[in-house]
Protein backbone atom coordinates (compact mmCIF):
# COMPACT_ATOMS: atom_id res chain seq x y z
CA UNK A 1 0.00 0.00 0.00
CA UNK A 2 1.29 3.08 -1.18
CA UNK A 3 0.46 5.04 2.44
CA UNK A 4 1.71 2.70 4.50
CA UNK A 5 4.37 4.65 6.61
CA UNK A 6 3.83 7.59 5.29
CA UNK A 7 2.36 10.78 6.69
CA UNK A 8 -1.05 10.65 6.95
CA UNK A 9 -2.85 13.93 5.76
CA UNK A 10 -6.72 14.35 5.81
CA UNK A 11 -8.63 14.22 2.76
CA UNK A 12 -12.02 15.16 1.71
CA UNK A 13 -11.45 14.06 -2.36
CA UNK A 14 -12.11 10.14 -1.75
CA UNK A 15 -15.11 8.14 -2.19
CA UNK A 16 -15.34 7.63 1.19
CA UNK A 17 -14.76 10.33 3.34
CA UNK A 18 -14.38 8.57 6.96
CA UNK A 19 -13.50 5.29 5.96
CA UNK A 20 -10.78 5.55 3.58
CA UNK A 21 -9.50 8.08 6.03
CA UNK A 22 -9.16 6.16 8.89
CA UNK A 23 -7.78 3.36 6.29
CA UNK A 24 -4.87 5.65 5.67
CA UNK A 25 -4.82 6.90 9.10
CA UNK A 26 -3.91 3.13 10.03
CA UNK A 27 -2.03 2.60 7.26
CA UNK A 28 0.20 5.23 7.81
CA UNK A 29 1.07 4.31 11.39
CA UNK A 30 1.61 0.61 10.19
CA UNK A 31 -1.15 -1.01 12.40
CA UNK A 32 -1.84 -4.23 12.07
CA UNK A 33 -4.09 -5.48 9.41
CA UNK A 34 -6.02 -7.45 11.49
CA UNK A 35 -6.90 -4.95 13.99
CA UNK A 36 -8.35 -2.84 11.30
CA UNK A 37 -10.78 -5.88 10.30
CA UNK A 38 -11.08 -6.18 13.79
CA UNK A 39 -12.10 -2.41 14.06
CA UNK A 40 -14.64 -3.00 11.47
CA UNK A 41 -15.91 -6.00 12.89
CA UNK A 42 -16.20 -4.28 16.30
CA UNK A 43 -18.60 -1.49 14.19
CA UNK A 44 -20.71 -4.12 12.31
CA UNK A 45 -21.64 -6.03 15.23
CA UNK A 46 -21.73 -3.48 17.36
CA UNK A 47 -23.80 -0.86 16.08
CA UNK A 48 -25.96 -3.88 14.86
CA UNK A 49 -26.46 -4.62 18.77
CA UNK A 50 -27.42 -1.04 19.66
CA UNK A 51 -29.44 -0.73 17.18
CA UNK A 52 -31.39 -4.16 18.50
CA UNK A 53 -31.13 -2.87 22.21
CA UNK A 54 -32.84 0.48 21.79
CA UNK A 55 -34.94 -1.00 19.37
CA UNK A 56 -36.14 -4.22 21.23
CA UNK A 57 -35.35 -3.21 25.01
CA UNK A 58 -37.51 -6.92 26.01
CA UNK A 59 -36.07 -9.10 23.54
CA UNK A 60 -32.48 -7.62 22.45
CA UNK A 61 -30.83 -10.90 22.32
CA UNK A 62 -33.99 -12.80 20.29
CA UNK A 63 -33.68 -9.83 17.61
CA UNK A 64 -29.65 -9.55 17.63
CA UNK A 65 -29.83 -13.37 17.20
CA UNK A 66 -31.94 -12.99 14.22
CA UNK A 67 -30.41 -10.38 12.46
CA UNK A 68 -26.94 -13.00 13.27
CA UNK A 69 -29.16 -15.04 10.98
CA UNK A 70 -30.07 -12.83 7.91
CA UNK A 71 -29.45 -13.94 4.93
CA UNK A 72 -26.84 -10.90 3.77
CA UNK A 73 -24.99 -11.05 7.26
CA UNK A 74 -22.38 -13.14 6.77
CA UNK A 75 -21.25 -11.83 3.08
CA UNK A 76 -21.68 -8.35 4.49
CA UNK A 77 -19.56 -9.05 6.81
CA UNK A 78 -16.76 -10.49 4.42
CA UNK A 79 -17.08 -9.76 0.97
CA UNK A 80 -19.02 -6.56 1.50
CA UNK A 81 -17.64 -5.45 4.88
CA UNK A 82 -17.44 -1.75 4.09
CA UNK A 83 -21.06 -1.48 2.99
CA UNK A 84 -22.10 -3.83 5.86
CA UNK A 85 -20.51 -1.71 8.28
CA UNK A 86 -22.07 1.55 6.67
CA UNK A 87 -25.53 -0.40 6.59
CA UNK A 88 -24.99 -1.28 10.70
CA UNK A 89 -24.28 1.89 11.60
CA UNK A 90 -27.31 3.64 9.73
CA UNK A 91 -29.21 0.92 11.86
CA UNK A 92 -28.52 3.51 15.16
CA UNK A 93 -29.59 5.92 12.79
CA UNK A 94 -32.86 3.91 12.41
CA UNK A 95 -33.32 3.08 16.10
CA UNK A 96 -32.77 6.42 17.62
CA UNK A 97 -35.29 8.29 15.03
CA UNK A 98 -37.30 10.00 17.63
CA UNK A 99 -33.28 11.92 18.64
CA UNK A 100 -33.16 13.95 15.47
CA UNK A 101 -29.45 15.58 15.66
CA UNK A 102 -28.24 11.74 16.60
CA UNK A 103 -30.11 10.31 14.56
CA UNK A 104 -28.78 12.56 11.06
CA UNK A 105 -25.88 12.30 12.41
CA UNK A 106 -25.27 8.20 12.11
CA UNK A 107 -27.06 8.70 8.91
CA UNK A 108 -23.99 10.87 7.33
CA UNK A 109 -22.06 9.14 9.25
CA UNK A 110 -22.81 5.67 7.53
CA UNK A 111 -22.40 7.55 4.29
CA UNK A 112 -19.04 8.80 5.21
CA UNK A 113 -18.09 4.95 5.57
CA UNK A 114 -19.53 4.09 2.29
CA UNK A 115 -20.97 5.93 -0.52
CA UNK A 116 -24.02 3.17 -1.36
CA UNK A 117 -26.11 5.12 1.89
CA UNK A 118 -26.79 8.01 -0.22
CA UNK A 119 -29.83 6.04 -1.43
CA UNK A 120 -30.79 5.30 2.68
CA UNK A 121 -30.02 9.08 2.97
CA UNK A 122 -32.28 10.11 0.52
CA UNK A 123 -34.75 7.68 1.65
CA UNK A 124 -34.99 8.95 4.93
CA UNK A 125 -35.42 12.21 3.70
CA UNK A 126 -37.85 11.25 1.95
CA UNK A 127 -40.34 10.01 4.61
CA UNK A 128 -40.27 13.60 6.21
CA UNK A 129 -42.17 15.09 2.67
CA UNK A 130 -44.39 11.81 1.96
CA UNK A 131 -46.16 10.97 5.33
CA UNK A 132 -49.01 7.95 4.08
CA UNK A 133 -47.71 5.10 4.07
CA UNK A 134 -49.82 3.49 1.57
CA UNK A 135 -48.22 5.28 -1.40
CA UNK A 136 -45.22 3.37 -0.62
CA UNK A 137 -46.96 0.17 -0.62
CA UNK A 138 -48.51 1.29 -4.15
CA UNK A 139 -45.25 2.16 -4.97
CA UNK A 140 -43.26 -0.94 -4.36
CA UNK A 141 -46.17 -3.17 -6.04
CA UNK A 142 -45.91 -1.19 -9.27
CA UNK A 143 -42.30 -1.66 -9.40
CA UNK A 144 -42.55 -5.40 -8.63
CA UNK A 145 -44.83 -4.94 -12.29
CA UNK A 146 -42.70 -2.80 -14.03
CA UNK A 147 -39.54 -5.20 -13.14
CA UNK A 148 -41.11 -7.94 -14.30
CA UNK A 149 -41.76 -6.16 -17.59
CA UNK A 150 -37.95 -6.03 -17.83
CA UNK A 151 -38.29 -2.36 -17.13
CA UNK A 152 -34.41 -1.18 -16.45
CA UNK A 153 -34.21 2.63 -17.95
CA UNK A 154 -33.86 3.21 -14.31
CA UNK A 155 -31.16 1.02 -13.80
CA UNK A 156 -29.39 2.55 -17.17
CA UNK A 157 -30.12 5.91 -15.96
CA UNK A 158 -28.25 5.34 -12.34
CA UNK A 159 -25.59 3.51 -13.98
CA UNK A 160 -24.70 6.99 -15.59
CA UNK A 161 -24.90 8.93 -12.39
CA UNK A 162 -22.42 6.66 -10.39
CA UNK A 163 -18.83 5.97 -10.25
CA UNK A 164 -17.16 3.48 -12.04
CA UNK A 165 -17.64 0.85 -9.78
CA UNK A 166 -21.33 1.27 -9.21
CA UNK A 167 -22.07 1.53 -12.71
CA UNK A 168 -20.43 -2.20 -13.04
CA UNK A 169 -22.51 -3.24 -10.63
CA UNK A 170 -25.33 -1.92 -12.61
CA UNK A 171 -24.60 -3.36 -15.91
CA UNK A 172 -26.13 -6.79 -16.52
CA UNK A 173 -23.64 -8.78 -17.99
CA UNK A 174 -24.73 -12.46 -19.01
CA UNK A 175 -21.39 -13.78 -19.18
CA UNK A 176 -21.14 -13.36 -15.24
CA UNK A 177 -21.18 -16.83 -13.14
CA UNK A 178 -24.03 -14.88 -10.75
CA UNK A 179 -27.11 -15.26 -11.59
CA UNK A 180 -28.89 -12.64 -12.99
CA UNK A 181 -32.17 -10.97 -14.39
CA UNK A 182 -35.90 -11.82 -13.04
CA UNK A 183 -35.54 -12.83 -9.13
CA UNK A 184 -38.60 -14.53 -7.97
CA UNK A 185 -36.90 -15.97 -5.23
CA UNK A 186 -35.50 -12.87 -4.18
CA UNK A 187 -39.14 -10.86 -4.50
CA UNK A 188 -40.56 -13.81 -2.51
CA UNK A 189 -37.76 -12.78 0.05
CA UNK A 190 -38.73 -9.25 0.03
CA UNK A 191 -42.16 -9.39 0.03
CA UNK A 192 -42.35 -11.00 3.51
CA UNK A 193 -42.29 -7.48 5.84
CA UNK A 194 -44.42 -5.82 3.34
CA UNK A 195 -47.00 -8.38 3.63
CA UNK A 196 -46.57 -8.42 7.40
CA UNK A 197 -46.52 -4.55 7.02
CA UNK A 198 -49.81 -4.21 5.14
CA UNK A 199 -51.48 -6.77 8.14
CA UNK A 200 -50.27 -5.22 10.41
CA UNK A 201 -51.81 -1.49 9.52
CA UNK A 202 -54.43 -1.77 7.13
CA UNK A 203 -55.65 -5.13 8.60
CA UNK A 204 -54.69 -5.34 12.67
CA UNK A 205 -54.95 -1.07 12.86
CA UNK A 206 -51.12 -1.38 14.38
CA UNK A 207 -50.29 2.70 15.06
CA UNK A 208 -46.74 3.25 15.68
CA UNK A 209 -44.76 6.10 14.16
CA UNK A 210 -41.28 4.38 14.53
CA UNK A 211 -42.77 1.20 12.89
CA UNK A 212 -43.84 3.32 9.93
CA UNK A 213 -40.86 4.79 9.28
CA UNK A 214 -39.07 2.07 9.39
CA UNK A 215 -41.61 0.37 6.69
CA UNK A 216 -41.26 3.00 4.46
CA UNK A 217 -37.64 3.08 4.38
CA UNK A 218 -37.80 -0.71 3.46
CA UNK A 219 -40.18 -0.38 1.15
CA UNK A 220 -38.99 2.59 -0.71
CA UNK A 221 -35.01 1.19 -0.80
CA UNK A 222 -36.36 -2.38 -1.90
CA UNK A 223 -39.07 -0.85 -4.64
CA UNK A 224 -35.60 1.03 -6.23
CA UNK A 225 -33.68 -2.24 -6.02
CA UNK A 226 -36.42 -3.73 -8.19
CA UNK A 227 -36.06 -1.55 -10.59
CA UNK A 228 -32.25 -2.52 -11.02
CA UNK A 229 -32.69 -6.30 -10.44
CA UNK A 230 -30.96 -6.94 -13.88
CA UNK A 231 -27.72 -5.28 -12.73
CA UNK A 232 -25.21 -7.60 -13.02
CA UNK A 233 -24.54 -7.78 -8.69
CA UNK A 234 -28.33 -7.19 -7.75
CA UNK A 235 -27.91 -8.34 -4.48
CA UNK A 236 -25.28 -5.31 -3.46
CA UNK A 237 -28.52 -2.85 -4.83
CA UNK A 238 -30.92 -5.74 -2.47
CA UNK A 239 -28.90 -4.75 0.30
CA UNK A 240 -29.42 -1.33 1.12
CA UNK A 241 -32.67 -2.58 2.01
CA UNK A 242 -32.22 -5.95 3.02
CA UNK A 243 -30.08 -5.16 5.64
CA UNK A 244 -32.51 -3.80 7.89
CA UNK A 245 -35.33 -6.70 6.82
CA UNK A 246 -34.74 -8.59 10.68
CA UNK A 247 -35.96 -5.36 12.17
CA UNK A 248 -38.50 -4.39 10.11
CA UNK A 249 -39.91 -8.22 10.49
CA UNK A 250 -39.41 -8.61 13.67
CA UNK A 251 -40.93 -4.95 14.94
CA UNK A 252 -44.83 -5.22 14.83
CA UNK A 253 -44.58 -8.24 16.83
CA UNK A 254 -42.08 -7.42 19.63
CA UNK A 255 -42.42 -3.49 20.11
CA UNK A 256 -46.33 -2.60 19.43
CA UNK A 257 -49.40 -3.22 21.02
CA UNK A 258 -49.58 -6.48 19.16
CA UNK A 259 -46.88 -7.77 20.89
CA UNK A 260 -49.33 -9.39 23.49
CA UNK A 261 -50.67 -11.26 20.89
CA UNK A 262 -47.48 -12.06 19.22
CA UNK A 263 -45.66 -14.67 20.93
CA UNK A 264 -47.37 -17.73 19.37
CA UNK A 265 -46.38 -16.24 15.55
CA UNK A 266 -42.41 -15.44 17.00
CA UNK A 267 -41.47 -18.74 16.51
CA UNK A 268 -42.39 -19.62 13.06
CA UNK A 269 -40.74 -16.09 12.28
CA UNK A 270 -37.62 -17.28 13.55
CA UNK A 271 -37.46 -20.69 12.15
CA UNK A 272 -38.75 -19.60 9.02
CA UNK A 273 -36.02 -16.88 8.74
CA UNK A 274 -33.30 -18.94 9.34
CA UNK A 275 -34.67 -21.76 6.93
CA UNK A 276 -34.60 -19.25 4.07
CA UNK A 277 -30.65 -18.45 4.66
CA UNK A 278 -29.92 -21.60 5.10
CA UNK A 279 -31.82 -23.15 2.32
CA UNK A 280 -30.26 -20.37 0.12
CA UNK A 281 -26.86 -20.89 0.45
CA UNK A 282 -26.41 -24.59 1.46
CA UNK A 283 -28.94 -26.11 -1.15
CA UNK A 284 -29.67 -22.91 -3.84
CA UNK A 285 -26.88 -22.04 -4.54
Amino acid sequence: MREFGEPFHFTLITDNVLFDNFWMFLSSHMVDIVLFYLSCALVYFGCMYIACKKLFPSDTMLAFLVCLAAFETFSAGTNGFKAGTAASVFLVAIAYKNKKFFSILMALASYGIHHSMQVLVAAYIATFFIKNVKWYFYLWGLCVILSAMHFTVVQEYFATLTDEQGADYLRADDDLTYKTGFRPDFILYSSMPVIVGWYMIFKQNVQSSSYGFILKLYLLTNALWMLCMYASFTNRIAYLSWFMYPIVLLYPFLATHFRQKAHKFIPYIVYGHLGFTLFMHIIYY
